[in-house]
């Protein structure tokens, strides 16, 4: 049985220049014969339809030999060993799925460094989605965001490079380079008659994963770009902040995040829900990658009434949240489905600093729907008007009226105008405090690129308009089974 390598390639190469130089020659034996030793071993403890299969692999071992050794031997110019046994790892991984890849040592250091919060390059998260290099997500205020990236965007080049047939590391490696240089990338996007040439300057891509707003008052804003090592904490702080303004309800906006770890999609979902909840489980081929994830009690649950902006470039961690806290009935989702990544990879690091990145498992709701290219869909559908599209809109209605009445149209209010009528305490005799006035021009700011933000954001403008009348609502329905019997009012919906 141990010499069964050396007499198969003897009699299948029955020459020195089919079979090449001797080191070439040596690492085959040893390959195979390492090999063989593995798949024969374990083949004697299994049944005959598993002997077969590992014989039928080991046969296809013998050709790869074969091939390995003509090319090296034969092909028109030198190649060194390890171009060729890189070249064909990377081919067999590329026969599986989009995201799972082999990283070469270089490839592996970068990977490492970009969740922490700080790397260079672009500021986008790539996929490959029906064989083309896609966009999954910009992140926002990154060189890729200012520069008009969208959700979607195909990248067909590279500078001058095809990215047809191109894996995800090689993409990465050719879209990263020296802080303060530029790369051109060629993008197709639907709705667009040709594809458009785009400058970006790659830089220091600091991930601020969380920023707050409040909104009419009582609607607390939270947007989750990434999740990075610190977002359930930054997320805690955005929390204990907008509970002293005052806060009544609550937006969660993880449209084009991209994900990023696994435990602080679990963190994030553990602050919206009640102790000893499922919030998300895997299922994989092995009992090691079937894992759960529950919430505890180390937190107190934030229980605003909630609505979850998700859209085409929510991905990975992003439905993890979104499934999780709409399965639970703890939120409404509001958007566009959500791109569908819902597979778990492994990086598995090699002995030579390399590592290989393995899908190995999928994840699941806590209802059991598959999030793998189903994504997640939205409550209520709500699609999102190109921003051109605004401008355009808003420019024809404004064009009607002079720019001066324009500018002060943004900033004036009832009191300010000519004769206008008196509220009930002034009619009394006592004027309103004015409490304004020391930061009226920050307030009148503030104010305006709040109203700003909901001009040109339909999505965000149709949760923040349901949650004003939610207290309405939930009145309502109370009176209504004071009067009628009992009525159930939930927010979100259960599975």
């Amino acid at each position: 049985m141990e010499n069964t390598p050396l007499m198969l390639i003897s009699k299948e190469i029955p020459n020195d220049s089919r079979i090449g130089s001797k080191k070439t020659f040596s690492f085959l034996v040893c390959l195979i014969f390492s090999l063989s030793i593995v798949f024969f071993a374990q083949a004697d403890a299994k049944e005959s339809t598993q002997l077969d299969s590992e014989e039928n692999t080991y046969e296809k071992l013998k050709i790869f030999a074969e091939v390995l050794s003509l090319v090296e031997s034969s092909y028109v110019e030198p190649v060194d060993s390890k171009t060729l046994i890189e070249g064909a790892i990377k081919g067999m991984v590329k026969a599986l799925d989009p995201h799972t890849s082999y990283m070469p040592p270089e490839a592996f250091r970068d990977m490492q460094v970009e969740t922490s919060g700080k790397f260079g390059g672009l500021g986008i998260e790539i996929s490959i989605r029906d064989g083309i290099l896609t966009v999954v997500s910009p992140i926002e205020d990154t060189p890729a965001f200012n520069a008009g990236i969208q959700a979607g965007d195909k990248i067909i080049k590279i500078e001058e490079e095809s990215t047809m047939d191109m894996t995800l590391t090689e993409a990465v490696s050719l879209l990263r380079g020296e802080i303060g240089s530029a790369v051109n990338i060629t993008v197709f996007r639907e709705g667009l008659d040709a594809p458009l040439l785009v400058k970006i300057v790659r830089d220091i891509i600091k991930v601020q994963s969380v920023k707050k707003k409040v909104y009419n008052d009582t609607i607390g804003y939270v947007k989750i770009r990434s999740f990075a090592k610190t977002t359930s904490n930054d997320l805690d702080k955005a929390l204990a902040y907008l509970d002293k303004e005052g806060i009544t309800k609550l937006i969660l906006d993880v449209r084009n995040n991209p994900g990023g770890l696994l435990n602080q999609a679990v963190e994030v979902s553990d602050r919206f829900l009640a102790n000893e909840n499922l919030i998300v489980y895997t299922k994989g081929r092995t009992e090691d990658q079937n894992m759960r994830f529950t919430t505890h009690d180390k937190f107190k649950p934030v229980n605003y009434p909630m609505i979850i902006l998700v859209n085409g470039g929510s991905a990975s961690a992003s439905e993890i949240v979104a499934g999780a806290l709409q399965d639970l009935g703890r939120a409404v989702i509001l958007g566009t489905p959500t791109f569908g990544k819902g597979s778990v990879q492994t990086i598995i690091p090699l002995s030579d600093g390399s590592a290989l990145r393995l899908t190995t498992a999928r994840y699941f709701t806590p209802s059991g729907k598959v999030i793998q290219e189903n994504g997640i869909v939205p409550d209520i559908v709500v699609e999102r008007k190109p921003v051109a599209k605004l401008e355009k809109d808003e420019k024809d209605e404004l064009d009607k009226e002079p720019a001066e009445k324009q500018k002060m149209r943004r900033f004036l209010r009832e009191r300010d105008l000519k004769k206008h009528l008196k509220g009930k305490t002034s009619i009394d005799g006592q004027e309103n405090e004015d409490v304004g006035d020391v930061d009226s021009s920050v307030e009148d700011k503030e104010q305006a690129e709040l109203e700003e933000d909901l001009e040109k954001d339909e999505q965000l403008r149709h949760a923040v308009s349901l949650l004003s009348g939610w207290d309405v609502m939930v009145s309502s329905y109370k009176n209504k089974e004071q009067n009628s019997g009992p009525t159930h009012l939930s927010f979100g919906h259960s599975n």
